[in-house]
């Protein structure tokens, strides 16, 4: 870490950054060790990949619910109580959907996780954004948004170290382990300086929704167009390898992780370059370095060209989302930044929610070709992001007590 960025801070500033991280990547963690079981599952309940998509699809239906849920609770109780309220629930809802007896019980569970899921984010970039100097915002956002590709990487990694001892019930009990993230919290973060009590008043939804309603349809399209982005190059992407190249742990595994340290690099290389070109020129550049890369990473045939190709569109990917917690909290109200942010990120989410869907139909109706799939939703995604963020709104830099001025 860049001396010049924290030697000023505080203990409690560096704290919260740490436990946000860590909260999105156990979050992160959770979600994605189901990702890399779905052939398991299809097989103990006798159906096929699609239909246990479904599970990550309804994941991701709840996140905005949750959003909302906890968002308004961080509004009006502290963004710190309600970050360890949400940790415990995703945490127990990940362990519990070990035992499902079927796969309706285990969709049920998920959908629960996911109203869990939901909340994380937006408490902990809204608690990390209005702790931090200012300065620092572009590259501890590229650090907060590693934590999930650092998720999917710790994922990846039990996949190919335990998954042949555990089997898939074992990997998604996993998921109880964010847990102990609960004891770091109580015991190091402190509440956000912005929240007082007397912002209760101030942050009524329908107040707030009636006043910035022209922002909020555009951070929603945005986060739409960046879900279809992530989920659409990520989600399916074991079963890419598993399904249409037959490889097995020991090599999906890797290649996993191979993907996600380009993402961690992306993120953090984006996240600081967007405090010198700007949050939209950043986003923009990101998004349309992926296109050429789609063809190496979706027609390589050999595991080595696979990983490089991983690698490159990870990188791509995730320079792109580095930059959004930061965004988004800078156009976000101050009196609902616990909701604002994560609330329109996860109705975003809720928009793109059937991308697991959609891929795995499409890919069964052409052969199992979900290499194909995972190209046109990619690649579509990247342009909509160019257009959104090219022709959208910035506040760079903004004091995160201002008033948002402009409505649109």
């Amino acid at each position: 870490m860049e001396k010049g960025i924290f030697s000023d801070w505080t203990r409690e500033q560096k704290s919260v950054v740490i436990a946000a991280y860590l909260g999105w990547s156990l979050d992160a963690f959770d979600f994605f060790l189901l990702v890399f079981v779905l052939r398991d599952i299809a097989m103990e309940f006798s159906t096929d990949i699609a239909s246990v998509s479904i599970a990550v699809t309804l994941t991701l239906i709840f996140r905005p619910v949750g959003a909302f849920i906890f968002g308004r609770a961080a509004d009006r109780y502290g963004r710190r109580p309600t970050l360890i309220i949400d940790v415990l629930a995703y945490s127990f809802l990940a362990f519990v959907s070990g035992f499902a007896p079927s796969l309706t019980a285990l969709i049920a569970l998920r959908a629960l996780f996911g109203v869990a899921m939901g909340g994380e984010w937006g408490i902990g970039a809204s608690l990390t954004m209005e702790t931090i100097p200012a300065q620092s915002r572009g590259f501890v956002s590229g650090i907060l948004q590693c934590g999930y590709p650092t998720g999917f990487l710790v994922a990846s990694l039990a996949y190919a170290l335990l998954y042949t001892h555990i089997s898939w019930r074992g990997m998604i009990m996993l998921g109880a382990l964010p847990a102990l993230l609960v004891l770091y919290i109580r015991r190091n973060v402190p509440e956000s300086p912005i929240w007082t009590p007397e912002m209760k008043a101030a942050s009524g939804t329908l107040t707030v929704a009636k006043n910035h309603w022209r922002l909020a349809i555009y951070m929603i399209l945005l986060m739409t167009a960046f879900n279809f982005f992530s989920h659409g190059t990520q989600d399916l992407y074991p079963t890419f390898l598993q399904v249409q190249h037959g490889l097995g742990p020991a090599l999906v595994g890797p290649i996993a992780v191979i993907a996600n340290l380009g993402a961690i690099c992306g993120s953090l290389a984006f996240g600081s370059l967007s405090e010198r070109i700007g949050r939209r020129r950043g986003m923009v550049t990101a998004a349309l370095c992926s296109l050429p890369i789609i063809p190496l990473w979706v027609l390589a045939a050999s595991p080595l060209w696979l990983a490089i190709g991983a690698f490159l569109m990870q990188f791509a990917v995730q320079s792109a989302w580095g930059i959004v917690p930061v965004h988004l909290n800078e156009l976000s109200p101050p009196e609902a930044r616990g909701t604002f942010p994560g609330f329109t990120y996860q109705l975003g989410n809720l928009l793109a929610s059937a991308n697991a869907t959609i891929q795995a139909g499409f890919a069964e109706s052409h052969g199992n070709n979900y290499g194909m799939a995972l190209a046109l939703i990619g690649g579509c995604a990247a342009v909509a992001i160019a257009l959104l963020a090219g022709f959208g709104v910035e506040r760079k830099g903004v004091h995160m007590g201002e008033p948002v001025l402009h409505k649109a």
